[in-house]
């Protein structure tokens, strides 16, 4: 059986948008690969719950802009809505099945933003709330948004600000409207990226993009607090030279969390306690490729694909699913500029 997956690129060496590839689960093989549809640095991609829209980052002209496809008969992507405004683009994407709204977090501006998307991928800007404040690292004097999802319930939306080292929780009403119920204040020089929920979602897990650590967190379903319960490093304690942290994902039985490191170019592999759901490094193998900024896990929880910036290549590693551990499958399979892995099936 093949498994299609949408890869985002940047487009400012050979990249013209969005590709595609199929994983043949039955040979183990990433194959092909293809063009899908022109975009200008379709950096980050995120489906609509019935699989018929992805809306994509990009821009238009010379503003940043968040751009939605919608699938015709023949499984081709149109563009069918389009929202725009002055300044870079943003940085992430996701979706809300239940209010079909759209949330995204915008790096270079500081905020994050909520808009409404109908069947046909038709886009409207409701809301945006820009941080405030910094910290200590060289990359931290303003606020860089990185992250706005839903939490596992959909009853909060979660902000990672890597500038103001700040995991922030909104709710958000039936208009779109957003306000702040709580706010974690991590370690100065963290830079909180990405974050993943457990399945028991009383548990997530957030990545330090500055620090190269992964911080475990407690969360109150109820009041959408988060508290710090463990920090561990990714990355081996004699690597001096630059790292920071990308990509973070955790096994649908929420056994393992995986986390890339751009840099020294690997990938953390963490066992999770079944008691108390804190992390152990089980192994940091390399991801035979340069500046791994996405992967994921395939909806089987077999594979791992792994999508690097600057080598054009994407790995393909095969998971044990009793141990965690990867072994490399494939690695010489060729996407210019690719920074998402998007598993059409989820």
């Amino acid at each position: 059986m093949n498994e299609t997956i949408f890869l985002g690129t940047y487009t400012k060496r050979e990249s013209k948008g969005i590709y595609t590839i199929q994983l043949d689960r039955v040979n183990k093989r990433l194959t092909h690969s293809a063009f899908l549809v022109q975009a200008d640095n379709p950096t980050y991609l995120t489906l609509s719950d019935d699989k018929n829209r992805l809306y994509t980052i990009s821009k238009e002209n010379e503003d940043g802009a968040l751009v939605a496809f919608k699938r015709n008969e023949s499984n081709e992507l149109i563009q069918s809505g389009a929202v725009s405004a002055q300044g870079a683009p943003p940085c992430y994407v996701s979706y809300d099945k239940v209010r079909s709204f759209v949330y995204t977090a915008n790096y270079h501006k500081g905020e994050v933003s909520v808009l409404k998307t109908d069947e046909e991928g038709q886009l409207t800007l409701l809301d945006t709330v820009k941080h405030s404040g910094s910290s200590i690292h060289e990359n931290q004097q303003i606020p860089h948004a990185h992250y706005f999802d839903l939490s596992p319930d959909g009853r909060y939306v979660i902000a990672c600000d890597l500038g103001t080292d700040v995991v922030y929780t909104y709710a958000v009403d039936d208009n779109g409207k957003l306000s702040e119920v709580s706010r974690l204040d991590v370690a100065p020089g963290t830079g909180p990226r990405h974050l993943v929920f457990h399945p028991n979602q009383k548990t997530a897990y957030l990545f330090g993009e500055l620090s190269s650590e992964v911080l475990t967190l407690r969360y109150n379903l109820n009041t959408g607090v988060f508290t710090v319960a463990q920090t561990i490093p990714t990355i081996p304690a004699e690597h001096t030279e630059f790292n920071g942290g990308a990509a973070i994902r955790i096994s649908q039985d929420g056994k393992f969390v995986y986390a890339s490191n751009r840099g020294h170019d690997s990938i953390a592999v963490f066992s999770v306690s079944s008691k108390n759901n804190l992390l152990s490094l089980v192994e940091i193998i390399a991801s035979e490729g340069r500046i791994p900024r996405d992967f994921d896990i395939d909806p089987t929880d077999q594979f791992v694909v792994v999508a690097h910036q600057e080598s054009d290549n994407l790995t393909l590693f095969e998971r044990d699913q009793e141990t965690g551990e990867l072994s490399l499958l494939q690695k010489d399979v060729y996407v210019p500029e690719c920074v998402c892995v998007l598993f059409d099936s989820l």
